[in-house]
């Protein structure tokens, strides 16, 4: 059973204001080679570490039916070796060095990115620029990953709770739009990707004209350039990238989608479209969602998890995309529990939301979790270069991220009661419920 947070005993001192932020943070240093290949650089001396990120414009919203989780799978394709470093090599020889790797794939990006003590700078810039120039991509390697990323589907989407409902719901929310589809993938899709789909891939979207990288560290900008400008600078352009038409239609009613499935209790999502990244709209959002689902003391988990006990957990995600993104809710119930209660109280929230907006209490608080995140992320080399490139590649321009705290400080109640209003109508919503079904066989 739930235990209801303890009130607070004391009210804590009074905060001074924020301290604004340093612009130096963000002393970028900008460059492009004649191939297009982006180049951002931000020198920070205190400890003598990069971090290095490569962005690439290909996720799985550049894919089309047939070949959908090409994105994700080409993530894993990316550590099979190239030309000079060959299979298993370059884990192998950046860990020589001290060196870190990781990598995602999202609706809208790919990511690489290396951590290192700052004198295996020249190293990195080797590896990463040898995979761009001249990936393999041998049948071996394609049926390799293949298998991986079935089995990574299996797991985190057939066969999670979660995975199954975010990917009924977002099929519902969208209907013509890529966003349609998950990062992995279909089954049946992944399966059929040849390696002529594979290599095409490649010459489209893994081009330096659709790459951008950032470093922040310990590195000196100019020879950095000449560094990447000697390990890229041969690498050619690509071809154009196709444009991405966002033909989703307006919705016209509320859909709802249901997902039979041997839980021992139901859960739900609710999503609503919203706005893309670069609208006003989207620090609006941050804080109405922190208000609904950040911390023990947000409105859903106070109600539906501790005061009322219809749900044992309850979170909110609103993710910034390049087209417009969705609004979601995910509630746990507990065995036995009725979707329909949980339903009408996030609606009355929402709706209480609309018409009255949040408190002045919890607007201060949206404001402080929020600045306290971004300072947080961008007080690391990693976080300041994953920064740098998210803001350049969704909202633009790296420059937005200089906006953010005052965008986030001048948000006001009337603004959280127009995009709440805007946004969580029946019309808009879309609705995924796992039914527990003892009759379906674990698959």
């Amino acid at each position: 059973m739930a235990t209801k947070p303890a009130p607070a005993a004391t009210r804590p001192p009074k905060a001074p204001p924020p301290r604004p932020l340093d612009p130096k943070v963000f002393d970028v240093v900008e460059h492009t080679l004649s191939n297009g290949l982006k180049v951002r650089l931000v020198e920070s001396r205190g400890v003598p570490t990069v971090s290095y990120y490569t962005f690439f414009r290909a996720g799985s919203r550049n894919e089309r039916p047939g070949i959908t989780g090409i994105a994700h799978l080409f993530e894993h394709m990316m550590f099979n070796g190239a030309k000079k470093y060959g299979p298993k090599e370059f884990d192998r020889v950046l860990e020589s060095a001290g060196g870190t790797s990781n990598a995602y794939t999202s609706n809208d990006l790919t990511v690489y990115h290396e951590d290192f003590a700052s004198d295996a700078l020249e190293t990195v810039i080797d590896l990463e620029s040898d995979r761009m120039r001249s990936l393999a991509i041998s049948p071996e390697n394609l049926e390799s990953e293949r298998g991986v990323v079935m089995e990574e589907r299996r797991f985190r989407v057939d066969n999670d709770v979660p995975g199954m409902l975010d990917e009924a719901l977002s099929a519902s929310i969208w209907k013509a739009h890529p966003y349609h589809w998950p990062v992995i993938g279909w089954m049946r899709d992944i399966e059929a990707i040849t390696r002529d789909d594979a290599l095409a891939f490649f010459r489209t979207f893994y081009a330096p004209n659709n790459a951008t990288i950032v470093a922040v560290g310990d590195l000196d900008p100019k020879k950095t350039i000449a560094l990447i400008k000697k390990a890229y600078g041969d690498i050619p352009a690509g071809p154009a990238v196709p444009e991405v038409v966002d033909s989703e239609p307006e919705p016209t009613g509320e859909r709802r989608v249901q997902v039979h499935y041997p839980s021992q209790a139901p859960s739900l999502m609710v999503g609503y479209r919203v706005s893309a990244a670069k609208h006003d709209d989207t620090f609006v959002l941050d804080l109405i969602q922190t208000a609904l689902g950040a911390g023990e003391a947000s409105r859903l988990t106070k109600r539906l998890v501790y005061d009322q006990e219809l749900a044992t957990n309850v979170s909110v995600d609103f993710g910034w995309r390049i087209d417009p993104s969705a609004f979601v809710i995910f509630a746990e119930l507990p065995p036995g529990g009725d979707p329909r209660k949980v339903e009408a109280a996030i609606y009355e929230e929402l709706e209480k939301v609309a018409k009255d907006g949040i408190s002045e209490l919890e607007l201060r608080r949206g404001k402080n979790i929020l600045r306290s995140h971004f300072v947080q992320e961008i007080s690391t080399h990693g976080g300041r270069a994953h920064a740098i490139g998210h803001y350049e590649l969704l909202l633009g321009d790296w420059r937005a991220a200089l906006e953010t705290l005052e965008r986030y400080g001048s948000v006001k109640n009337a603004d959280v009661k127009r995009v709440a209003a805007k946004y969580f109508s029946a019309r808009n919503r879309s609705v995924a419920i796992l039914v527990p079904d003892e009759s379906e066989k674990t698959r």
